[in-house]
Parts: structure tokens; sequence; C-alpha cells
């Protein structure tokens, strides 16, 4: 009889099955922390749900109706309730479901993040190729400079010189909102880019896609920071290993190294640091929409805040936690993919 050990069908399931029962767990218990700080802030929900002219009568009406008056634990327990059936609430200020108001501003956050990420992949992965490869010298030494001020950069002043520099001075691109007043294109998916394209109208979407460079490119620096480093060190310890020092002393192709052997093995760590990172943009993207006048999650979730909105708030942060869990889940699957003796470790762990 195939036990789980000696079957890599069920090592696969019980692997899936572990990460999808951890990840069930992490977004329990965010709920509860979001719960408890939400619970937290100065303000009273109701009269924020009544309006500031309501009486105390009408105000204790929606306290209760909502369940305001009942224990925090009795509210927590009834929001999972309501959340195990797909229902996030709805909004105590704009009277709006929260799974609709967050579905009108998540694609626009989604679409800035991917953008982040491409530019991240697609310029860090060359740099420190070349960095590792030419390591010590100036070229990696410039890059490394690079790489620390752009990291040591706080995202505001970032954003504000961009801005100044790339936009107000030099006009290359817009620096805020996401499509110019002239253009206008129907709302299919949330996603500006997307929705111009699927409207046949390739203008409106460069236009949008104009309007999302500075964000992403901001949105993309820290990160790119980091994967730079970790991707740099992978790559000279790779490079170290007796075999391609064998290799490149018979004369093989430099390209054909670092393409067929140095990359393949030094990335792994790197695949799961950006799908973290992917998790980490959603959340850093709050400050970047806030200052180029962006309409997504990020905005949602401030003005959710500063008005108490409790099912705004914890809507609009399940959504965020989520993503990163599904990214994680997602690098895991590609982890696993790529190297199948993940399996055993996990089981044996």
């Amino acid at each position: 009889m195939t036990t789980v050990a000696n079957n890599p069908k069920q090592q696969t399931a019980v692997f899936l099955l572990r990460k999808a029962a951890s990840s069930f767990i992490t977004l329990v218990g965010l709920s509860a922390f979001v719960f408890m700080m939400v619970k937290l802030i100065p303000g009273d929900e109701a009269r924020v749900a009544a309006g500031e002219n309501a009486s105390v009568e009408q105000v204790e009406a929606i306290r209760h109706s909502l369940g305001f008056d009942q224990p925090v634990p009795v509210q927590f327990v009834a929001f999972i309730g309501r959340l195990l059936h797909g229902d996030l609430g709805t909004s105590i200020t704009t009277h709006v479901s929260v799974t609709q108001g967050i579905q009108q501003v998540l694609p626009q956050t989604i679409e800035l993040v991917l953008l982040a990420v491409l530019i991240v992949v697609t310029v860090v992965v060359p740099l420190a190729t070349v960095s590792a490869l030419h390591r010590d010298g100036k070229i990696d030494y410039t890059f490394k400079i690079l790489v620390i001020v752009s990291a040591g950069l706080p995202t505001f002043w970032l954003a504000l010189l961009l801005q100044y520099g790339l936009g107000t001075k030099a006009q290359l691109f817009p620096i805020s909102g996401r499509l110019s007043r002239n253009m206008h294109v129907p709302t299919r998916t949330g996603s500006v880019v997307l929705d111009s394209l699927l409207a046949g109208n390739p203008l409106a979407a460069w236009d949008g896609l104009q309007h999302l460079i500075l964000p992403a490119v901001v949105l993309a620096l820290p990160f790119g920071a980091q994967l730079y480093r970790m991707l740099r060190a992978e790559l000279i310890q790779v490079l170290a290993r007796e075999h391609l020092t064998v290799a490149r002393a018979k004369g093989v192709p430099q390209r054909q190294l670092v393409m067929q052997h140095v990359l393949p093995n030094s990335i792994g760590p790197s695949i799961t640091l950006v799908g973290i990172q992917f998790g980490a943009m959603v959340g850093a993207a709050v400050l970047v929409e806030s200052v180029f006048g962006l309409v997504g999650i990020g905005s949602y979730l401030t003005n959710a805040v500063s008005q108490k909105d409790t099912f705004a708030v914890l809507g609009g942060v399940l959504v965020i936690g989520a993503l990163v869990v599904v990214s994680n889940f997602v690098v895991d699957i590609l982890q696993l993919v790529r190297d199948p003796r993940l399996r055993a470790g996990q089981l044996g762990a």
C-alpha cells in the first residue's frame, strides 16, 4: 500500500491543504485584530451612520439595528458569520455594499501594483545580474549606490520629486488622476487600461498607462531595492560554484552560463520575495494613491478609517490580507513546481 511519503500526488494534496488551512487561520486572526483596532478608534459609529443632525433616539435605534450595542466578542462572531456567507456588510457612511464599493476601486489598485511589479522584475533582474558578474567593480558600486539612495528616500518625498521633475518641469508624465479630462472610457472591469482596450480605444489605454508610470515607479523603487540585494547575493553565491568556474575555464559563453545555469539556480528566493512584495505593495499603495490622486483601495481605506466606517475598514483590510495570502499561496505552488522536493520537506517539518 502506497504511503503519503511515497506518493507525489498525495504529498501535493497534503501540502496544499496545509497551506489553505494556515491561510484561513491567518485571515481569521487578521479579522480579529483589525476588528479590535477599529473599535479602539475614537468616535461613535452609530452617530456616524445616523448623521450629525440625528436625535438621540435615532442614534440608539441605529446602534441597535447594526448590533453595535452588543458586546464586542458578540459583534465579531456575527461579523464572521456574515463573512462566511460572503457578506462584508454595508458601509455606514455611503450606505453602499462594502463588496460593491471595493469592487469599484480594487481593480485600479491591482493595475498599479501589477505595473510596479513589472517594473521591478524587468529592471532589477538585469541590474542584479550585471552587478554580480562585475562584483566589486565600478558598475557594481554604481548600482549599489543607486539602490541605497532609492531605498532610503521616503515615499512621500520621492513622489513629490518625480511629480516636480518629470511632471511639472519636464512634462513627460501626468502628475495626478487616472485619465486626461478629454478622455472618457465606459467602466466594465474597473481597470482603466483594460477598459480602454475593451472599448477599442488604444489612445485612452496609453493615456491611462502614462498616468500610472510615476506612481508605479514610486511604488516599485523600495521593493526593487530589496529584490536587487537578494538576487545579487544569490547570483554571486551560484557563480562561485566549482562546476561553473570549470565551465568558464573551458570557454563556455557567459550568456549561456547565466541563462541556463546561474539564473535558474538563483531565482528561487526571489520568486518568494516578489510574491510577498505583491501583497506589501497593495498596502503601500495607500500613500501613493493619496499623493497622486488615484481612487483605489488605499483611498477607500483612508476615508473609511477617518470616518470610523467599521464594515468598510474591515472589508478593505480583509481584501488586502486575502491578496497577501493568495499571492503567498501562488508563490508556494510555483516553488513546488520548480522544486518538487519541497513537498517532502514540508511534510517532514
